[in-house]
């Protein structure tokens, strides 16, 4: 003995861990020791003496010396300093934890108070263990698989073997069938074969696979679930033995505490083993779930194009993120398949033993209880499906709304589209109601289910046979039992579903994997001849099945020379390129490529990383090179212009940068990469001409950086034409001629006919290059950016760029004087944008880290918001029922003790019908209360949800137009889709859980304290240490699940990234790097998914650990109280105790997932209480209905400034006009000429002076009154989708025929009378159906149906077509004649004729008089028409 002591002292020093036999056997040991122990001191005292000293004292001894043994064994020491020292900075301490410490999870305890004393943070997470990450289990996942598929080769290998004509065939196919290896014989035989032979369906088994990687461990945890289940079913029987114990007269007491420590160790027993079972299952879930997204990443790298066609770039981010989630679910749950069974089979053994046959009567119930249950999981299965759609329904037309929030104000629409949304909204609702109605029903037959069939059993049970006696005994083991009974009865339709939805997902992925992959070896890498890129007798198709794309191709480019690749729209230029690249489908021929391949694709593929990293793409950084790269490619002057220069955060997509900024960084990854070949798929569509000219000169021409390097170049531009060595011309999939410029155009073939075509369009672009390229790139940017350019010029930092980018452009373009003036202006306004738009994703940033920062714990307020919202009255109400639900079901349970108690006092026959009925009533009562107290829940749960979003939306219609410039469009919608879906959908819910939980833990409390008074000592220390537990618990998961969350999104965006950059990332070999990436992302997201289980195993380990104490002292009261109690009561409370470990649990939960939701009503709360604008109407300052008759403007020292804290855009304006006057308002950039429109709608609000239309101060009168008597045509014309009627004309005021007239003014007429729908046209999301042109010319027609006397036109920047812009003119001159129009001018020959001009400059007037006295002073605005050519 003394031996063991020092060893295992000694092991310990030496950092070995504690083994768990051991430690059972010590344990066990000192079990034994404690009953010899006590009889050896009861046997002393007897007698005085004792007879023999040496075994006495030897006995304590020893004793003393084990039970050292068994604290020696729960201790865990450090690793010694000399053992394989692990690197890792914060390693997870499982690893070194002992026995004790890895069963009852204390391990985690360091985690969970570390999360309580602050929020936790990615660095305080632990590494992951080296098992569970991508490096170790995406192979051993990947390996079964190619094992299965090599399997399904041989075999079909063998069968094309046995069949007679199976002829072997050259390998040409560009195709690893499957692939792994290459097959002997060519695909389509062995398809033609199988079909013949109709052989067992020969696909690989991916099901397969995942078993063989993963079965083993799984089966480790099934394991310790088949011991609980066993363990499960002992407490029953002790709680049988306890009670037969009771009845005894002279039974020993200690076997009453025997029992009582019996009960308390097997419940422990159980939840240890339990617990270890669910760790085991949810680790081989999130390790099926690593193993599969790092499977579906591999793969996606290396399909076909054929494959890519087949799954959507949605289609397969789905495949990652729902179907891997559904395995993950699924893992959790599997055991139950065997195990629900086993334990309905032992539970009804137990039962039958018994009660006899009767049992089966409550098995019936519970059997009939089963498609009840079902029919009502489908019907909410349909109505959340509905559910969805309202709801995608409301987030469209609110995205709409959001969108073109500027354009409903200026109309003063909000109204009528605030109807459409409240519309929607009372649809979702009304599911809603009916899914509650079901789930109130469903909540009823859960909750009376074990009732139920406990009376249709006691009742049978008596009245069968006169002699059936229902004792406690009897009574309370079936209830106990009919306990066990509920729970995987009701786990198994979920386990059944959730299988279901799994062996979908596995087909799904099954079939992905499956997917043929690209040959790495159709392009042969490796030749030795002279020429860099050669191409012999090529035939190329997309897919195996397709007509080929490119027909015999011979194409050769000698070391170091350009080619150009023309030919027109669709003639396979790109596709050549891609066939060069290996990612066509080879079907005969030769490819060679010699050297490692740039590749810039048509359009630009840009990562969602800083600037320079999309530069560098993997390679070291040399300052240099680096620099030389960005002259070439024309981006340093664009670096001055972004927030972080280089180092600016680039959106998913390149969001924030222009199409030729994207363009030419793809271009500066090509050149930085150094490769030896260049495939340059028409780098130069999306710049503008100077760029483009620049970029040729300094890059890809003769003279760039890249000569001497071989260069393929599919381009359009044919200026570039006659420097270039060799010209391949290709016409419909074949190279129709090959030769220098020069020679071709002698031959005078399809070239000269190409040149011919396109060489008009040229000319005229040489010209007007620098000024109208220059405008189309512009016009995307204003599409993206809703903001008036202006808004932004008043913030001095960027003025100042602005300045340093006209010197750095004047610079550059060495074009005529007058010209550069104008392009620099257009140029630095789009620069200007794009600056702006760059710095809203900083703030972006910085705004959203404000607004996760709700750490810490839930106010107090929010809680009474919601009861507020819900109605006080109604949560007394509520609270009220669940009491009396509870105090019916104590009540059934103690009628049913008094009952049992009959058969000491031998009064059963007498009052048998009067004990059921009185059972039964009670018990029906409790199930109606639940039914009502669920509905009354789920109303006021509606009624809550329902007001929230009115308020929401009701504030966002009423909210100035700042904050929606200052906010993300995302945050807001947000506010209204997940934030409105947690308070419609998750809170209810969640609610309902806790209550149920809380009644339940509150009824088992008084049960006992009523029993057995004693018990109520033991409550308050067993409370303490439960809410202790839970506020560690509910701190760091809630944390943890933010973690989670946050680190899950980039897996998908990285992924959906990738797929659409795969030929880019195959180009340029970096295939390895990115599946490392990926791995990385999803080990991070693990990192912090693993502490989440384990801190729901700690908590359960922890909160079930109290249930048990409850248990214990529950019976040690009833054995002390023994004299007292009847056996009735005992039942009683001990069967209370042994069920409320589960409630105990789930009121944890349910606690933590209440905090987690409620702070949805906090953040929809915050979004309704915003400032608002002015009120829409004023009644006492209403104008009359005709204003304005004249139409007479006058502005009187008026200034206005955009926001708080910024400068004044207007100053001191004073003017007045005439009505009927039409004034013509320029200026430069930022001199406020957008301001004064909306000064006139008081989307601005004066910051000095006043505007009177017709004598009426416009800002008395309400918001609508006055923009209802005003029309815009505005700069971007913004459409809803809806009916053409509903854009025109959302109140329905004007009849039919208003409607045809204002469509015939504004040039439509022929357009929509020709649609079949007329005016019935549905519009798209922004009217993307209808061309820019028409768009504008929808807004005239509103203007036209308005006809009010003051019309403000605001030109669009971008020349959409100078013919819509012709034909709006025209119908302003004839149809506004009479009107006071002001005109945002940005073109001046469209004002030449008007009345008078308003030149603006920094936000005072600087001229103002008729244009011919403008010009002949000789001012700004002469300057201005002479740059523009009107005058001399």
């Amino acid at each position: 003995m003394l031996l063991a002591t020092f060893l295992i002292q000694y092991e310990r020093l030496h950092g070995v861990q504690s083994s768990g036999v051991l430690f059972i056997f010590w344990f066990l040991s000192v079990l034994c020791a404690i009953v010899p122990f006590r009889s050896k001191i009861l046997k002393a005292s007897s007698q005085d003496s004792v007879p023999d000293k040496l075994r006495f004292t030897s006995f304590y001894f020893y004793f003393g010396l084990i039970l050292l043994e068994l604290i020696l064994c729960c201790l865990n020491e450090k690793p010694p300093l000399f053992s394989n020292v692990v690197t890792d900075p914060n390693p997870c301490p499982e690893t070194t934890a002992g026995f004790l410490s890895t069963v009852t999870f204390w391990w985690f305890t360091s985690l969970a108070i570390k999360g309580y004393k602050m929020p936790l943070e990615a660095k305080d997470l632990w590494s992951l263990n080296q098992r569970d990450s991508s490096k170790t289990m995406v192979p051993k996942l990947l390996k079964e698989w190619e094992k299965e598929q090599t399997k399904v080769k041989s075999s079909e290998q063998n069968l094309t073997t046995k069949a007679t004509y199976a002829k072997q065939q050259p390998s040409a196919t560009n195709h690893v069938s499957g692939g792994a290896a290459e097959g002997k014989t060519s695909p389509e035989e062995v398809e033609v074969l199988l079909s013949n032979q109709k052989a067992a369906p020969h696909q690989p088994s991916f099901l397969r696979a995942l078993i063989k990687a993963f079965g083993p461990y799984f089966l480790i945890g099934s394991g310790f679930k088949l011991l609980q289940d066993s363990i499960t079913f002992v407490n029953p029987q002790l709680l049988r033995m306890l009670i037969s114990f009771t009845k005894q007269e002279d039974a020993p007491v200690w076997w009453g505490y025997t029992l009582a420590f019996l009960m308390f160790f097997t419940a422990i027993l159980q939840t240890l083993i339990l617990h270890r079972h669910f760790q085991y299952c949810f680790v081989t879930g999130m390790n099926v779930r690593t193993a599969l997204i790092g499977a579906i990443y591999r793969k996606s790298l290396v399909i076909t194009n054929a494959a890519k066609r087949s799954s959507t770039v949605g289609e397969i981010v789905n495949l990652m993120s729902v179907d891997a989630q559904r395995f993950m679910d699924l893992t959790t749950f599997l055991n139950m398949l065997w195990s629900a069974p086993l334990q309905i089979m032992l539970a009804l053994y137990f039962l039958w033993q018994n009660l006899g046959p009767s049992v089966l009567a409550g098995v019936a119930v519970m059997i009939m209880l089963i498609p009840f249950n079902a029919v009502i999981a489908m019907k909410t299965r349909t109505y959340q499906v509905e559910q969805m759609q309202h709801k995608d329904a409301r987030i469209k037309l609110m995205n709409e709304i959001l969108n073109g929030i500027k354009v409903l104000k200026l109309y003063a629409w909000e109204n009528s589209f605030k109807e459409k949304v409240l519309a929607i909204r009372q649809k979702e609702l009304i599911v809603l109601r009916k899914t509650a109605y079901l789930g109130a029903l469903s909540t009823m037959a859960w909750t009376s289910a074990p009732f139920l069939v406990a009376l249709t059993t006691f009742a049978v049970f008596v009245t069968v046979d006169e002699k059936n006696v229902l004792d406690a005994e009897k009574a309370f083991v079936s209830l106990s039992l009919f306990n066990i009974l509920r729970f995987p009865l009701n786990m198994l339709p979920q386990v059944i579903s959730s299988l279901v939805q799994a062996s979908v997902s596995l087909k799904r992925i099954q079939n992905f994997l499956s997917h043929d992959e690209l040959d790495p070896d159709s392009v042969d890498r490796k030749t030795s001849s002279e020429l860099a890129v050669s191409v012999v007798n090529g035939k190329f198709t997309w897919a195996k099945e397709d007509e080929p794309v490119l027909d015999n191709i011979n194409v050769m480019v000698p070391q170091g020379s350009l080619v150009a690749v023309v030919g027109h729209v669709g003639c396979g230029k790109s596709s050549l390129i891609s066939a060069l690249l290996g990612d066509m489908e080879k079907v005969e021929g030769e490819v060679s490529v010699r050297g490692s391949v740039a590749y810039v694709p048509q359009q630009a593929w840009i990562q969602n990383a800083t600037l320079r990293d999309n530069i560098l793409f993997g390679k070291s950084f040399n300052e240099s090179k680096y620099r030389r790269v960005l002259d070439a490619c024309a981006l340093t002057p664009d670096l001055e212009v972004l927030p972080g220069g280089d180092m600016t955060e680039i959106g998913e997509k390149g969001i924030n940068l222009s199409g030729g900024q994207r363009q030419r960084v793809s271009l500066a990854r090509a050149l930085y990469s150094d490769a030896e070949v260049y495939l340059l798929d028409d780098p130069l569509s999306a710049v503008d001409a100077h760029v483009s000219k620049h970029i040729f000169d300094n890059l890809i021409g003769p003279e760039g950086l890249l000569k001497g390097k071989t260069r393929v170049l599919v381009t359009h531009g044919i200026s570039f034409l006659p420097q270039v060595d060799n010209i391949v011309v290709m016409v419909e999939g074949r190279v129709s001629e090959m030769g220098s410029y020069q020679e071709l155009l002698k031959q005078n073939g399809a070239f000269a006919e190409f040149l011919r075509n396109y060489a008009l369009e040229d000319i005229v672009e040489e010209d007007e290059a620098t000024d109208e390229l220059i405008d189309d790139e512009l016009f995307p940017d204003d599409v993206l950016s809703n903001h008036h350019t202006d808004m932004v010029d008043n913030e001095p930092t960027v003025n100042e760029a602005k300045k340093n980018f006209m010197r750095q452009i004047s610079i550059l373009s060495g074009d005529s004087e007058n010209f550069r003036c104008r392009s620099v202006r257009r140029q630095s306004q789009k620069k200007h944008q794009e600056a702006q738009e760059k710095k809203k994703p900083q703030e972006v940033q910085k705004l959203i880290q404000a607004e996760t920062a709700e750490t810490g714990r839930v106010k107090t307020k929010v809680f009474l918001e919601y009861a507020k919202a819900v109605g006080l009255v109604l949560s007394v109400i509520i609270c009220l029922l669940y009491g009396c639900q509870s105090a019916a079901a104590i009540g059934a349970n103690i009628w049913l003790s008094q009952w049992t108690s009959d058969s000491l006092t031998n009064q059963t026959k007498e009052n048998v019908n009067m004990r059921v009925g009185v059972y039964a009533a009670l018990g029906i009562t409790q199930g109606i209360l639940v039914m009502i107290s669920s509905f009354t829940l789920a109303m006021g749960n509606i009624g809550a949800a329902k007001k929230l979003h009115a308020n929401l939306l009701d504030n966002k219609l009423h909210t100035p137009q700042s904050f929606f410039d200052t906010t993300p469009i995302g945050r807001i919608i947000n506010r209204f889709s997940k934030d409105i879906y947690v308070i419609d959908e998750a809170l209810p819910s969640t609610v309902l859980m806790f209550l149920g939980t809380f009644f339940v833990s509150l009824s088992t409390m008084i049960v006992i304290i009523s029993s057995t008074p004693i018990f109520a000592v033991v409550i308050a220390p067993l409370a303490f240490i439960y809410v202790f537990v839970q506020r560690f618990y509910v701190a760091t998961s809630r944390q943890l699940k933010r973690l989670e969350s946050v680190s899950r999104s980039p897996i998908y965006s990285h992924f959906s990234e990738t797929i659409t950059g795969s030929s880019v990332i195959r180009a340029y070999g970096r295939h390895t790097a990115f599946v490392l990436m990926s791995d990385m992302k999803v080990d991070e997201n693990q990192k912090s998914y693993y502490p989440g289980i384990v801190s729901n195993r700690w908590l359960g380990v922890r909160i079930e650990f109290i249930g048990n104490c409850i248990v214990l002292f529950a019976a040690l009261f009833a054995v002390l109280g023994k004299a007292t109690l009847s056996p009735g009561l005992v039942g009683l409370s001990v069967s209370y105790a042994l069920q409320v470990t589960m409630s105990l649990n789930w009121m944890v939960r349910m606690t933590s997932d209440l905090e987690n939701n409620i702070v949805a009503v906090e953040r929809v709360k915050e979004y309704s209480e915003t400032k608002t604008e002015a009120p829409w109407e004023v009644e006492e300052k209403k104008p009359p209905p005709e204003w304005p008759m004249q139409g007479n403007v006058e502005f009187n020292e008026y200034s206005v400034r955009y926001r708080e804290g910024l400068d004044l855009v207007l100053r001191n304006i004073t003017l007045s006009v005439k009505g009927g006057e039409k004034i013509g308002i320029v200026g430069r950039t930022g001199a406020g000429k957008s301001s004064m429109t909306l000064c006139l709608f008081r989307l601005l609000e004066a910051a000095g002076g006043e505007i009177t239309i017709d004598g009426v101060k416009i800002s008395e009168i309400g918001l609508h009154d006055l923009r209802s008597k005003l029309t815009i045509i505005p700069q971007e014309p913004v459409l809803f989708s809806g009916t053409l009627r509903m854009n025109l004309d959302p109140f329905e005021k004007y009849s039919d025929d208003d409607v045809w007239k204002a469509l015939e003014h504004s040039h439509l007429h022929k357009f929509v009378s020709n649609q079949p729908a007329k005016l019935d046209l549905e519009c798209s999301e922004g009217g993307e159906n209808l061309s820019v042109g028409q768009r504008q010319l929808v807004c005239l027609a509103r203007a036209l149906l308005r006809k009010t006397r003051i019309l403000v036109l605001d030109e669009a920047t971008a020349a959409i077509d100078l013919e819509t812009d012709d034909l709006i003119q025209s119908t302003i001159r004839t149809q506004f004649e009479d009107c006071t129009v002001f005109t945002i001018a940005h073109r001046l020959n469209t004002i030449m004729d008007y009345t008078r001009v308003l030149v603006l400059d920094k936000g005072q007037i600087a001229e103002f008089d008729t244009p011919t006295n403008l010009i002949s002073k000789r001012g700004i605005f002469y300057g201005m028409a002479k740059d523009a050519g009107l005058a001399q």
